[in-house]
């Protein structure tokens, strides 16, 4: 099959292109032809080494979060799936054309929803959920800002922070104000979901009430953190629990499909070209980048 393979950390033109070996569904997985995977933060975080204490790699690699598929062969014990299935999932190695998954990790895609649609949420959904539910600790009846509230983690925050019943701030750029304003939920702050970091990170901290939290991603701590100590700081990644996750995922599928939520894609770009998409996704100010294997 061909792949996105990494051989070192480096910049986005350090991926390469490659004819690699075929996966083998073991017991308890099942083997996926990728239709379409997308690009997310924490791809190129892996692809440069910023999160190797986090996520060690071994090299070759082939990155990837997203899945979005067909099945076409399931391992010893699997019942749940069979050949010929729309499923989704957060996996490894996505950047290629076949992929094995757990198959306790896999949702079926909702009927109704596009492949390409479906292949942006997995990573964005339970990443804006968990920063809600786990790093802000967001409770029914508080108020939450949330920071990049039109990004696609930001769109998924504000949705997890509406279902929970709390007032969501939508902090955007001035010349985004309307637009915020058009989200499911938004209304007008004491737990801050942070989903940009860096200096507005240590400014935020700095409006945040003693005793109250702040939920944030792995390079993108506020710099000023000891000086609130009262101030409860939890930094977000992959705490979600693989129990859970696959329910998760099919849950956001659905509100997607239902008109619930929206996460916009930018361009689709065939996986090939998936050192070119990362540099464009790195530099920021665009939606998702959808691969098509």
């Amino acid at each position: 099959m061909k792949a996105i393979v990494l051989h070192e950390y480096g910049p986005a033109s350090a991926l390469t292109y490659e004819d690699v070996e075929d996966p083998k569904p073991a017991a308890g997985e099942v083997l996926v032809r990728v239709s379409a995977t997308s690009i997310n933060p924490a791809d190129w975080m892996v692809r440069s080494g910023a999160v190797k204490d986090f996520i060690p790699v071994e090299f070759p690699y082939i990155p990837g979060c997203d899945l979005v598929g067909t099945v076409v062969e399931v391992g010893e014990s699997v019942t749940s799936f069979e050949p010929g299935d729309r499923v989704m999932a957060i996996a490894l190695h996505t950047y290629a054309e076949l992929c094995t998954v757990k198959a306790t990790d896999l949702s079926k895609i909702p009927d109704g929803l596009e492949m390409i649609t479906a292949a942006a949420l997995p990573l964005v959904n339970v990443t804006g959920d968990t920063l809600i539910r786990l790093g802000a600790n967001v409770q029914p009846g508080q108020t939450v800002l949330i920071t990049g509230a039109l990004d696609s983690v930001g769109r998924s925050a504000v949705f997890a922070a509406s279902e929970i019943g709390a007032r969501v701030i939508a902090g955007v750029r001035g010349k985004r104000l309307d637009a915020a304003r058009q989200l499911p939920g938004v209304s007008e702050t004491i737990a801050v979901a942070d989903t940009v970091g860096g200096k507005l990170a240590d400014k935020l901290l700095a409006r945040v009430k003693e005793g109250g939290t702040f939920g944030c991603f792995p390079k993108q701590n506020p710099h000023d953190a000891a000086l609130y100590p009262t101030v409860h700081i939890t930094t977000v990644f992959g705490q979600v629990d693989p129990s859970t996750r696959a329910a998760q995922i099919l849950r956001y599928a659905k509100a997607v499909r239902d008109g619930k939520l929206t996460i916009p894609i930018e361009r689709i770009m065939p996986l090939a070209d998936a050192a070119e998409a990362q540099g464009i996704a790195e530099k920021g100010g665009v939606a998702k980048i959808i691969l098509t294997a």
